[in-house]
C-alpha cells in the first residue's frame, strides 16, 4: 500500500534534501519519523513510479540470455534459477557495507548555471546518500548457481568480458519498457568491490522508495547501476541494452552541444561513448549552503565551513580535504569528522537501532562518504569563492577548478564550491 512518505505509484518521484540538512547525519535516513517538522530524508531518483511489492511473493530469476555462449568454463550454460526473498535471507551469509550512492547528475545545477545549459533534471548537490546496506554478496549468489571463481580475474576485462545484467520488470519507465543496467562479471566477482543484493538499508528492511524488497548495491558506481525492485539477473556476452545503459548517463564529448547534435554525430551508437560506471571523487561545500549566501565569523574572526566528500570508485576512503577562500592561493586542511581512523569503531546518532544509534566499523568505509569541517581565519569580504578538494586513498583528486561541461550534465566535480559569498 502506498504511503505519503514513500511517494506516488503513478509517476516518477525525483527530490533531494537541502545540502546543509544532508550533512547533519553520517547515515542518511531512508524516511522521516512521521514528525510534522521538516526532516532530512534521502534523495529519490526514479524513471518510473515507485513500486510497492510483496516480499513474500517476490522472486529473483538468474539466467543466461538466449545468445550466450561462454568462452570458458567459468559460467554455466543453460542457467535458470529462481530464488525467493526468504532464500536470500536464510541461505546466504548476510553482509553489510557502508556505501554512498550518488546520482550521476549531482551538482548539475552548478554546471548549468556556471558553464552552459545542459539536458536533465536540475539537481543541486543533495542527490547523494550514505547508508549501511545489508544482504548477500552477489559473488556468493553467483557462486551458488555455478559461476566458478577465477583467481586474479577482476575488473572490466576478467571472466572473458561477460556482463551481469540487472532488470526491474515491474513497470514501464519513461524511456523503456523496463529499467536495467549492467556491470562486468569481473566486478561482480571481485571481493573488494562488495557488490550486494541488498535487503536492508540502515538495518531496517528496504522501504519501497529505495527498492523493497530487493535491489542491487554496487559500491563506488553511479546510483543508476544499483537497480531497485530487482527481479532478474542475466549473464550475457553484452552489457545491458536498456535505454539507461545505452542512451543515458554518458559523458558526451564537447561537440555534442544538444541532443540532436549528439544523434547526428552517432554518439549513441554502440561502443562510441562508454556508459558511466565509477563515480568521480568529489567534495561539496554545504556550509555555506548556496551561492550568494552570507556567512558570519565567530568572535575570534574564524569561519566554520562544512561539507561532504566521496572517493573515486573503489579507491576510498577519502583521506583528506582542503578548502580555500582565495581561489587556491592558500589551502587550509579540513578535519574529517570520523578522524580517518579505519581501525576503530565510532557510534553515530540519528539513525538505526531502537536507541537511535548505529555502530559503524570504520574499516568498512572504503565506499562511504566523509563529513568534513574547517575553521578558517578570514576578514570581512564580498564576492568570495569557497573552494574544496578531496584526495582519496587511491590518489584521486579533483582537477577541474570550475568544472568541465557535457550535454547531460553528469559527473560534475569542480573544485569551486560556492560563489559570491559574503563574509561578515
Amino acid at each position: 500500500m502506498a504511503s505519503n512518505t514513500d511517494g506516488t505509484v503513478k509517476e516518477p518521484v525525483n527530490r533531494e534534501p537541502d545540502t546543509t540538512d544532508l550533512i547533519s547525519s553520517f547515515l542518511t535516513p531512508s524516511k522521516s519519523n512521521g514528525s510534522s517538522k521538516s526532516q532530512l530524508v534521502a534523495y529519490d531518483r526514479n524513471h518510473g513510479p515507485i513500486q510497492h511489492l510483496s516480499a513474500t511473493k517476490h522472486t529473483l530469476t538468474i539466467q543466461n540470455d538466449s545468445s550466450f555462449a561462454p568462452k570458458s568454463n567459468s559460467v554455466p550454460s543453460n542457467l535458470s534459477t529462481t530464488l525467493s526473498i526468504s532464500d536470500l535471507k536464510t541461505e546466504f551469509t548476510q553482509h553489510s557495507v557502508t556505501c554512498a550512492l550518488q546520482c550521476a547528475g549531482n551538482r548539475r545545477h552548478e554546471m548549468r548555471d556556471r558553464l552552459k545549459e545542459v539536458s536533465g533534471i536540475d539537481w543541486g548537490d543533495g542527490a547523494v546518500m550514505n547508508a549501511v546496506w545489508t544482504g548477500p554478496l552477489l559473488r556468493d549468489v553467483l557462486q551458488r548457481v555455478g559461476v566458478v571463481v577465477k583467481a586474479g580475474e577482476t575488473g572490466t576485462t576478467g571472466y572473458d568480458g561477460v556482463h551481469v545484467q540487472f532488470e526491474c520488470n515491474a513497470t514501464k519507465v519513461q524511456d523503456d519498457d523496463w529499467y536495467g543496467g549492467s556491470i562486468p562479471l569481473g566486478v561482480a566477482m571481485d571481493p573488494k568491490r562488495e557488490v550486494m543484493l541488498a535487503l536492508k538499508m540502515n538495518y531496517s528492511p528496504l522501504p519501497p522508495r529505495h527498492g523493497h524488497p530487493l535491489r542491487t548495491i554496487i559500491p563506488g558506481m553511479i546510483g543508476a547501476r544499483s537497480v531497485k525492485w530487482l527481479d532478474t539477473i542475466t549473464l550475457s556476452a553484452q552489457e545491458s541494452q536498456n535505454f539507461y545503459q545505452q542512451h543515458d548517463y554518458k559523458i558526451l564529448p564537447p561537440e555534442a552541444t544538444w541532443p540532436e547534435k549528439a544523434e547526428s554525430l552517432g554518439l549513441w551508437e554502440k561502443g562510441r561513448v562508454p556508459p558511466m560506471m565509477d563515480v568521480k571523487i568529489n567534495s561539496v561545500v554545504a556550509v555555506p549552503g548556496a551561492d550568494e549566501k552570507e556567512i558570519r565569523r565567530d568572535q575570534d574572526g574564524m569561519l566554520t565551513l562544512k561539507g561532504y566528500a566521496i572517493p573515486g570508485g573503489a579507491d576510498g576512503p577519502v583521506v583528506n580535504v582542503h578548502v580555500s577562500l582565495d581561489k587556491g592561493e592558500t589551502w587550509h586542511e579540513a578535519r574529517i569528522l570520523d578522524d580517518g581512523d579505519e581501525n576503530t569503531t565510532t557510534t553515530y546518532s540519528g539513525v538505526g537501532a531502537g536507541d537511535g544509534k548505529v555502530r559503524v566499523e570504520k574499516g568498512s568505509l572504503k565506499f562511504s562518504w566523509v563529513l568534513w569541517e574547517a575553521r578558517v581565519r578570514a576578514d570581512p569580504a564580498e564576492d568570495v569563492s569557497v573552494w574544496s578538494k578531496a584526495v582519496d586513498a587511491g590518489g584521486n583528486t579533483q582537477e577541474d577548478l570550475e568544472g568541465s561541461w557535457n550535454l547531460r550534465g553528469v559527473g560534475f566535480n569542480a573544485v569551486e564550491g560556492r560563489r559570491m559569498i559574503r563574509i561578515v
